[in-house]
């Protein structure tokens, strides 16, 4: 799969908008989605997305 935001489904994309509504981290998008922290990132800055913060140390 390639990670760069050129490569994103309509799938995928509709699966970023559910985590980021239901307040999952960016980490965890990360890791769900098989992407780099920095590419969920960038696309959900790029859909006016706002991540939830970051829980833990």
């Amino acid at each position: 799969m390639a990670t760069n935001d050129t490569a994103w489904t309509l799938e995928s994309v509709q699966q970023l908008t559910a985590m980021a509504r239901e307040g999952i981290p960016v980490s965890v998008m990360s890791l769900k989605l098989r992407r780099p922290i920095e590419i969920v990132a960038a696309k959900l800055t790029q859909l006016g997305l706002t991540p939830a913060p970051e829980t833990g140390a």
